[in-house]
């Protein structure tokens, strides 16, 4: 489908902008993506039918108990994915997007949870589905990737964010991997936004029908639509909230931001969800920096 010209000017702006506000703050980006790996983790898992929450996601990683008990591996999963994440984020410039890597992240993943399986594709036998996909054969499955990953790195013409969408759609439906490839797709999401200069994203829990939908789409009609479009406003939320504070500006509520203004909650929140402002979500949680001028229409 690919994205609009539109779209991609205002990305740039926001590119142009966090790029030259960046310069010399890189511990200050630093602990931002600190401070959102627990929110990353739990959105991620949460979409894979954890029922940790954000809070508890946040015990777990941070060692501390919790209130009531959950499943070992559900604590695995927190803290391994963390660890993925912490380990992308620190080798972002020399990890490339490679099968080996690949492979490496995905053990690195599932490592402790289930080492029969960790960092190897599916291997004969060994059939997967989500919903009523029923992913290509295993014996298929290493050439698939080879694919994908050579019209990935050789396509030198395509909006990198469209081609970032493709990959994605491209890799869940092959699920290379008997377990984790949702989180493992994600994961490699970030890795090529990082790989070009941008912050990571996240795809949360509260978008999942969108994101199931965009799967949908891609299977029925090879429609990448829904998939750029839930990447162009996580993208644009992230580079919002880098921006805010690279700035150092005030941070409040966006409720706060709305009775502070006498706006309209519906209009502004729209806006938001839009990203024609601004604003972008800590802990689920609509925020906003105080400089920004809302014009009323």
């Amino acid at each position: 489908m690919g994205t609009t010209k539109t779209i991609r000017n205002r990305l740039q702006l926001l590119r142009t902008q966090y790029d030259s506000l960046r310069q010399g703050k890189e511990s200050l980006l630093a602990i931002i993506d600190e401070v959102e790996i627990p929110e990353n983790v739990y959105n991620s898992n949460a979409i894979e039918n954890s029922t940790l929450t954000l809070k508890e996601t946040e015990k777990i990683l941070l060692e501390q108990a919790l209130a009531r008990e959950v499943s070992v591996r559900e604590v695995f999963e927190a803290k391994n994915l963390a660890r993925v994440i912490e380990y992308k984020r620190n080798k972002n410039q020399r990890l490339e997007l490679t099968k080996d890597n690949i492979l490496l992240l995905h053990q690195m993943l599932i490592g402790g949870i289930d080492d029969s399986i960790a960092g190897r594709f599916r291997k004969k036998g060994e059939y997967v589905r989500v919903g009523p996909h029923i992913a290509p054969a295993p014996e298929r499955v290493e050439r698939l990737i080879e694919s994908i990953l050579l019209e990935y790195s050789s396509d030198m013409q395509t909006y990198f964010l469209d081609k970032i969408a493709k990959f994605h759609l491209d890799f869940e439906t092959i699920h290379p991997f008997c377990d984790g490839n949702g989180r493992m797709g994600r994961v490699l999401i970030n890795l090529q936004l990082l790989a070009v200069g941008f912050p990571r994203v996240i795809i949360r829990n509260k978008e999942k029908a969108a994101y199931y939908q965009a799967f949908k789409d891609y299977k029925e009609n090879k429609s990448t639509k829904t998939i750029e479009k839930i990447l162009t406003l996580a993208l644009a939320e992230s580079l919002h909230k880098r921006t805010v504070y690279l700035k150092g500006e005030d941070i409040i509520p966006l409720s706060e931001f709305i009775k502070k203004n006498s706006l309209s909650a519906s209009a502004v929140t729209n806006a938001a969800k839009k990203q024609t402002i601004p604003a972008f979500r800590e802990k689920g949680k609509w925020k906003i920096g105080t400089r920004f001028v809302y014009e009323k229409k």
